[in-house]
Order: structure tokens, then sequence, then C-alpha cells
């Protein structure tokens, strides 16, 4: 799994996670594991799983740190 910090979240429902590459891991509020999307706050650390979406790379079992 790897690591990163929660760099934006929306009202839509999605956030992106910067994960120290310099490219920022998009995800949606389905992908969280153990905690609810309104409980995740810009700036907590995570761990993910890197997947593909129909857009291109997506994050998978967001789980905060």
């Amino acid at each position: 799994m790897s690591e990163g910090t929660i760099k934006r979240l929306t009202d839509k429902g999605f956030g992106f996670i910067e994960n120290g590459s310099g490219t920022d891991m998009f995800f949606h509020m389905s992908a969280v594991e153990g905690a609810r999307f309104e409980e995740l706050r810009e700036g907590q650390k995570v761990s993910y799983t890197e997947g593909r979406g129909p857009k291109g790379p997506r994050a998978e079992n967001v789980r905060v740190l």
C-alpha cells in the first residue's frame, strides 16, 4: 500500500491525495474505508492502493493512518 496526504476535498464527494511524487491521486468517497468521507480533513495522512479508473489512475481502499 502507498501512503500520502489528503491535499484537497470537494463537496461533491471526491478528493486528491498528494503522494510525494509530484502527481496527485484522485479518490472517490466510495473508496474510503474505516471512516466516513465527511470525517476526512485536508492534511490527514492516509494509505491507499493504486488502481485505474475510466479517466486514469485513482486511489482505492483509502484509510486514515
